[in-house]
């Protein structure tokens, strides 16, 4: 947990405008999103707020495509206010989002929160005095009519503040009623008087201001409010008043002598009738495990027992484990619930199968005592007897399987001490819009906890002896608790778990996981959820499960679905309001793999076989239509695929700028050699050429190499299959170039000679100058550099004979760059010149920004620092500007080896640390293993020799993953260096050594 920020007089208020005031004077938020971003964490103090929670709070249902980088914008701007007032140490980040480490007392809603809690217990406890001034004092911490006035929260935030608004009424007439006990009646009705303007409806208030009334000499103005408050809810919800504020107002009629009695500051509150103490929770679910977290809120919950969240909605896909989570719960806190426990399943989850309210309100009413004859005709009224029954008692409700808000809106009660936890498969988001609600969404086992209910059900020595078979089940069973019983179940009477584990592997593990006499099988709890589905939603499920993607984007659904983007937006909400997809990212979902399984078979048997292959041909232009504009805004150099589109998009998912075309393939990633491959097989081997080759532009500069060179294999079986010489030719040089990236100069030599037939039968004169390029730059990477300045010398005279000025400027920039690796830069700086002249002339950024890098590296090796620092610095600035983050981090090794070379250790570690997490973020192990380096010769030269050794030794471990030897001959150089420096440290430290004789 972070430590909490406490400093002497430092206060975070929201409770209106939101401000922060720190030892260095207020804080300077400008804008209502910075004001949004502080005061929807100061709601969450202490607590890590995901940054897509944070993105809802900031722009609700529709953020803009650019949301996380514009959240991240909002949160710098607000971490540089709090430093500037002091608070530098309140924000703090962590790799999923942010948390206000706000100590206690800091924030003026949590203080509001914990008096108003105080202030009715001390009124419940019948000392109304003490709960008035408290809830006085709980009252003026707001400033405003408003919690977040000015931040203008969306989502769950303004959900959230208008809880607090509801917490604020509801201490408010707290408050008034203990002022009536105390005698204070005209205070008490000017003030009632007032907030009733604001909230007609409320019940409670009316039935203050009629005692307040009544005992001012008013009894006539006591009854007249009653009949306003009568016509104001039949005209606006065709409801009667409740049974208290009528009861009261009978009293008031027969003007009954108890009503002119004032309680004094310790009299005890009034007697409850007795209820019958229901005990309706079913049994536990055997061996339950995990869910720590979720257990840990519903406590939270329980242990306040003036909390105003009344509702607690447990929601996740069917077979996650919502109700065994709710019994286990209820069960273990069923004492912190004196007046009883009531369960009802609502059945909400099958079409036409749901329990009509007025059924569950009946049985509900029964359950507390209430006799046939005594039960209401109509729900509403129903309804309002069912809250007063609950009104003072501490009940615990359990209203199981919700399909919708509208069915558990009746169970909701009114007043604070019983609560009422809901399961649902649907989010019911439109409940908090009503109440104050606590959210807890489901998802599968963390791997420890699933791997431990396997080792309950089946016991710890079957697993013991099978360990590598116990984890692939759980992986197979895609950790959900039902799929896990259900594999137990299977197992029960079998010698072994590898024999199940190969038939899940080898079949089709939906027939698999069912147990017969069982009929909660994976299929049929999924089915049950798909046919609630709306049509758009379930052929949004259905073609969405073709692909086999890890995630996918709502613009790819609308190119499927043949929709304008908003509707395809609603239908993709829909499944994940189910709970059929999970969110994975700003317009972006995913499919458990069992879920994925059963989409794929439902398009088999709900599609027909000519829709099922016009939806492969949207989903892979799609695919091309993105890889496409990404490649003209990040690497326009890159023009020889125009793919020809059947079903081009509506609209792109990113603006035509490099850096957010290659943000979005970052989130892409992991479904582009998946896409690639689907495409070969459905018909369209030219497309997954076509896309290996725009993509290589984002490959190059922040994709994974291993999946790089996956893809260029497909894009060459592509070719071959598409019988497209050229493509072939292409594919092979690509994927040289991959296998150069990589570190396999090898394969990347015969990969790239290969090539070489194909583009001279086509007369491909750029494509084989580039082969060359790339030939050379293999043998540099062999350091066979006479090898390779024969190549590019080749590469340049057939560019030169083309005309191609890319061409020649990439062949310049290699040459004059292997010079430098040759120790001879003043034989490239010539080179370099001419191409800088030339990257410039064409307008290519990626490329100026590449010979500016070797230009540096030339001034560095030559020995002028400044020079060099000047260079790799334009370079730098190039990179960032075009999203280049592999060499961005290159850049910065480049300028760390200036500094250590200036003997100034302590810069170079300023600039190593963003770049190890550079090469960490794209998982380039050449790149870390260089830069660990350079880190542990940073620490050697600042004299840290500890940590000098961890690095260096970490390096050694990363460089022997990605052989290079004239790297690994550098680093061990470095390792003995510090091993002679250690030995004489221990030398002049051993006992009986003279100073002198110390070096």
């Amino acid at each position: 947990m972070e430590s909490a920020v406490e400093p002497a007089g430092a206060r975070v208020r929201i409770l209106g405008p939101v401000e922060v005031i720190g030892p260095g004077g207020p804080a300077l938020l400008s804008g209502a999103r910075q004001r949004a971003v502080l005061g929807v964490l100061a709601l969450k103090a202490g607590a890590l707020v995901p940054q897509w929670r944070l993105v809802d709070a900031l722009w609700g249902d529709r953020p803009p495509r650019t949301a996380v980088k514009s959240l991240h914008s909002h949160v710098a701007r607000v971490r540089q206010a709090l430093e500037r007032c002091g608070l530098g140490e309140l924000l703090v980040t962590r790799d999923t989002g942010y948390l206000l480490a706000a100590g206690p007392g800091m924030v003026d809603a949590a203080d509001f929160e914990e008096q108003a809690q105080r202030g009715q217990r001390l009124l419940g406890a019948g000392d109304a005095e003490e709960a008035a001034g408290v809830l006085r004092a709980a009252l003026a911490l707001w400033r405003d009519d408003a919690g977040l006035a000015d931040a203008e929260p969306h989502g769950w935030a303004a959900a959230e503040a208008d809880r607090l608004a509801e917490v604020r009424l509801l201490a408010t007439a707290a408050r008034w009623d203990a002022e009536l006990r105390l005698g204070h009646h005209d205070e008490a009705v000017s003030a009632l008087e007032r907030l009733l303007v604001t909230y007609p409806g409320q019940e409670s208030l009316v039935a203050l201001l009629m005692l307040g009334l009544y005992r001012a000499g008013r009894p006539t103005a006591a009854l007249e409010r009653f009949q306003r408050l009568r016509v104001h809810l039949a005209d606006e919800m065709g409801a009667d008043p409740g049974p208290d504020v009528t009861e009261l107002n009978a009293r008031v009629l027969r003007r009954d002598p108890a009503l002119t009695l004032v309680p004094g500051p310790t009299a005890a509150p009034a007697p409850i009738a007795a209820l019958p103490r229901p005990a309706q929770l079913p049994a536990r679910v055997g061996h339950f495990t995990g869910r720590g977290a979720a257990l840990a809120e519903l406590d939270r919950l329980a242990d306040d027992p003036a909390t105003e969240t009344a509702v607690a909605v447990i929601c996740g896909p069917a077979g996650i484990g919502k109700t065994a989570l709710a019994v286990q719960w209820a069960h273990r806190v069923a004492d912190r619930f004196p007046d009883g426990q009531l369960f009802v399943d609502l059945r909400g989850h099958e079409p036409g199968s749901q329990v009509p309210a007025a059924d569950v309100l009946a049985h509900l009413l029964r359950s507390l005592g209430v006799s046939a004859e005594r039960l209401p005709a109509q729900a509403t009224e129903q309804a309002a007897l069912f809250r007063s029954l609950l009104n003072g008692r501490r009940m615990l409700i359990i209203a199981d399987n919700a399909g919708s808000t509208a069915a558990v809106l009746p169970l909701v009660p009114a007043g604070a001490g019983t609560l009422l936890i809901v399961t649902s498969r649907q989010t019911l988001s439109a409940l908090g819009t009503h109440h104050a609600v606590s959210l807890t969404s489901l998802d599968a086992l963390a791997g420890d906890e699933a791997l431990a209910l396997l080792r309950r059900l089946l016991g710890g020595p079957r697993l013991d002896a099978e360990p590598q078979a116990a984890r692939e089940l759980v992986r197979l069973c895609e950790r959900l608790p039902l799929a896990l019983r259900i594999a137990a179940a299977k197992l029960t009477g079998r010698p072994g778990l590898a024999a199940l584990v190969e038939e899940l592997r080898a079949g089709n593990r939906l027939d698999l996981l069912a147990v017969d006499g069982d009929s909660r099988s994976m299929r049929a709890v999924f089915a049950s959820a798909y046919r609630t589905l709306s049509e758009p939603a379930g052929r949004a499920f259905r073609r969405l499960g073709l692909l086999a993607v890890p995630t996918f984007h709502t613009g790819l659904a609308a190119n499927l679905l043949q929709l304008p983007p908003a509707a395809a937006r609603a239908a993709v909400d829909e499944l994940a309001a189910a709970h059929l997809a999970q969110p994975a990212g700003a317009d972006r979902y995913r499919f458990h793999d069992l879920i994925a399984l059963f989409a794929a078979q439902c398009a088999a048997a709900d599609e027909a076989a000519d829709e099922r292959a016009a939806a492969a041909d949207r989903a892979v232009d799609w695919y091309l239509a993105v890889a496409y504009a990404a490649n003209r805004v990040a690497d326009p150099g890159r023009d020889r695929v125009t793919p020809e589109l059947r079903h081009p998009p509506a609209e792109l998912p990113f603006p035509a700028e490099a850096a957010a075309a290659l943000a979005f393939l970052d989130d892409e990633s992991g479904n582009l050699l998946p896409v690639a491959r689907y495409a070969a097989g459905h018909g369209r081997p030219a497309a997954t050429w076509q896309l290996t080759y725009l993509l290589t532009g984002f490959a190059d500069s922040r994709g994974d190499r291993a999946q790089r060179i996956e893809m260029c294999r497909a894009g060459v079986d592509a070719a071959r299959q598409a019988g497209d010489p050229v493509a072939e030719g292409l594919m092979r040089s690509g994927l040289g170039v991959a296998c150069i990236a990589a570190h396999r100069f090898d394969e990347a030599l015969e990969s790239l000679h290969a090539a070489l037939p194909f583009m001279r039968a086509a007369g491909d004169l750029r494509g084989e100058g580039h082969a060359y390029n790339n030939i050379a730059a293999a043998h540099s990477g062999l350091r066979q550099f006479a090898e390779a300045m024969a190549a590019f010398r080749r590469a340049l005279a057939i560019h030169t004979e083309n005309g191609y000025q890319l061409g020649i400027a990439l062949a310049l920039n290699n040459a004059g760059h292997t010079a430098v690796r040759m120790g001879r830069p003043e034989r490239g700086i010539d080179d370099l010149a001419a191409a800088l002249r030339l990257s410039r002339e064409i307008g290519n950024e990626r490329l100026e920004a590449a010979v500016r890098h070797s230009v540096g590296e030339a001034e560095l090796t030559l020995g002028r620092h400044e020079a060099a620092l000047a260079s790799f610095g334009a370079a730098l600035r190039l990179y960032r500007t075009i999203g280049d983050r592999r060499y961005e981090a290159e850049t910065l090794a480049g300028i760390a080896e200036t500094h250590l070379r200036r003997d100034d250790p302590a810069a170079a570690l300023a600039v190593l640390g963003p770049a190890v997490g550079l090469s960490q973020e794209i998982a380039d192990q050449h790149l870390a293993a260089l830069l660990t380096h350079r880190t542990g010769r940073a620490l050697l030269g600042l004299g840290d020799l500890a940590g000098a050794q961890r690095h260096l030794d970490h390096a050694l471990r990363l460089r022997l993953r990605v052989p290079d030897p004239f790297e690994e001959a550098n680093l061990r150089h470095d390792l003995d260096d510090l091993a002679g420096r250690r030995a004489a440290v221990a030398a002049a430290q051993a006992p009986g050594v003279t100073a002198a004789s110390r070096p």
